[in-house]
């Protein structure tokens, strides 16, 4: 099979590698669509221990099973694989499994390739008339959707009547803000630096947009939830500063984790800090209906490019010059 190859800092390449061969319990499917991750950027800098090259990175994917139990089966997986037999997994809390992996991550390999092994329990069939595009979309739509389930449960403020700031335009930023949007909340304030998402995040309509670095930006103490999906110092002293007594903050990015967090604040004012990490599989299938349903708006904000130039994809987002917030591989088969 063609893969696109982690071989290095800030380098990929298009070769040949053997196929995969599944194990029990496992379908082998054809890739169809693969989306790029901030996680696959931060391996490509070299910035992510957890994945080392060589290696084919990608989990955002969606395909077609030509071996297994559903053979012909159009289907979206769900990358994060777990034991199934702990107290998380048997809790309907997956996501917190010990022995948790995900692909794009050793021992697995990714899906930027023509061929993927997968446990059948981490698939999920889509409608025939749903395009794989935009059932690639799931795993970051998903982690967002994972998000507002996390500030639902810990604001006091029900969602609907909330002031609501979110940091980062990309993929499960803009996901985050139009979740909110479906579910009726309409004091949306979105933070974005570079200018091109700006306006892409701006022709949904949903949300007031500000640029962090030249723009005043919020006023603190403002808002009554706070969802930080870039997860970078600077991010999390803007979330600690615009956070209102008594408000929450939901933390999903990841790109480093030094320090921007104001534990004084957080305790005089009682303020909520969660984690959040993935999604669980009631998640996945609710973003699957969601995307399908058309609530979340007309996915116009993707773009589509062969497998073959996923080299050039990267480094067109590596450098800002692209409007799109997910850019999303298709094999050349």
């Amino acid at each position: 099979m063609k893969a696109l190859v982690y071989t290095g800092t800030s380098q990929l390449e298009y070769r040949s590698e053997p196929d995969p061969i599944p194990e029990s319990g496992e379908a082998l499917i054809r890739v169809q669509a693969s989306g790029i991750c901030g996680s696959d950027m931060h391996a490509y800098f070299g910035h992510d221990e957890r994945r080392i090259a060589p290696l084919i990175l990608g989990h955002e994917v969606s395909g077609e099973v030509i071996s297994g139990n559903q053979p012909g089966s159009r289907v979206v997986v769900n990358p994060l694989v777990t034991c199934g037999t702990c107290s998380y997994c048997l809790s309907d809390r997956e996501n917190l499994c010990q022995q948790r992996q995900i692909i794009s991550m050793q021992p697995r390999q990714g899906a930027f390739s023509e061929l993927l092994r997968m446990p059948e329990r981490n698939l999920v069939t889509i409608p025939d008339d749903m395009s794989y595009l935009d059932a690639a979309l799931t795993e970051p739509v998903a982690t967002a959707w994972h998000a507002v389930m996390r500030a639902q449960q810990a604001s006091v403020c029900p969602l609907n009547e909330s002031k609501i700031l979110v940091l980062g335009g990309g993929a499960i930023g803009i996901s985050t803000a139009l979740i909110l949007a479906s579910f009726g909340c309409t004091n949306i304030v979105l933070g974005e630096t570079n200018a091109l998402r700006r306006e892409t995040v701006k022709k949904t309509k949903i949300c007031e947009l500000y640029d962090p670095i030249n723009d005043k930006g919020p006023d603190d103490n403002s808002f009554d939830i706070v969802l930080d999906a870039v997860g970078g110092r600077a991010t999390r002293e803007a979330a600690s500063k615009a956070a209102k007594p008594g408000g929450a903050i939901v933390h999903i990015g990841l790109m480093d984790s030094n320090d921007g967090l104001d534990i004084r604040k957080f305790t005089l004012q009682e303020i909520t800090f969660s984690g959040c990490y993935t999604y669980t599989m009631k998640d996945f299938r609710d973003t699957v209906d969601a995307l399908y349903s058309g609530k979340l708006g007309d996915l116009n904000w993707i773009e589509q490019r062969p497998l073959s130039e996923g080299g050039n994809a990267f480094l067109d987002l590596s450098q800002g010059k692209t409007a799109a917030a997910k850019i999303i591989l298709i094999p050349d088969h």
